[in-house]
């Protein structure tokens, strides 16, 4: 069963695919209305960054950083590379070595199937997460160069707001 908004967050992602929606950024320092949540997650990994809709329209925007191979999808564990497709914001994890973190439901069927259909492990462990524990103080500095294994990276005060905005079942589309 579609939880409340999902049809609006695949009719807005249907047009985020076609390239319609891409305006009106808003400014990460102003305040979201209380009780904000996600619909709907877009990472543009050439541009990097990643975009927060909230009933259409885009509530947050973050500069990230990606996998260190980041061109192209994730074929196989090892890759370095960040996924490319649909996928779902499946877990909060509190206790990551990343400050916080969200999962992301890599791989899917067609992941696994076409990874071990060319002899590879698909590899998973796939996050949105802020920078590792014990380094926070180096801030958006961390974010000048692709650095994961794969994951999408963003500073320790951005995770901690797109913790509070994404619940878990919102849905993730990871563009090249």
């Amino acid at each position: 069963m579609l939880r409340p908004g999902a049809i609006a967050a695949v009719a807005t992602a249907t047009l985020i695919a076609a390239g319609a929606l891409w305006a009106n950024h808003p400014d990460t320092d102003t305040p979201l209305p209380r009780g904000t949540q996600a619909d709907l997650v877009v990472v543009r990994k050439s541009a990097r960054r990643l975009l927060v809709y909230a009933q259409g329209s885009v509530v947050r925007e973050y500069r990230v950083a990606l996998g260190r191979n980041p061109v192209g999808p994730k074929e196989r564990v090892g890759d370095y590379r960040t996924p490319e497709g649909w996928y779902v914001i499946d877990q909060h994890n509190p206790n990551s070595s990343f400050h916080l973190s969200l999962h992301v439901s890599y791989p899917s069927a067609d992941d696994s199937t076409r990874a071990l259909a060319a002899g590879y492990q698909p590899g998973g462990d796939i996050m949105i997460h802020g920078l590792p524990n014990g380094i926070g103080w180096l801030g958006r500095k961390r974010l000048a160069t692709d650095w994961t294994d794969g994951c999408i990276a963003i500073s320790d005060p951005e995770i901690e707001e797109l913790y509070q905005l994404v619940p878990d079942g919102t849905p993730i589309l990871i563009r090249p």
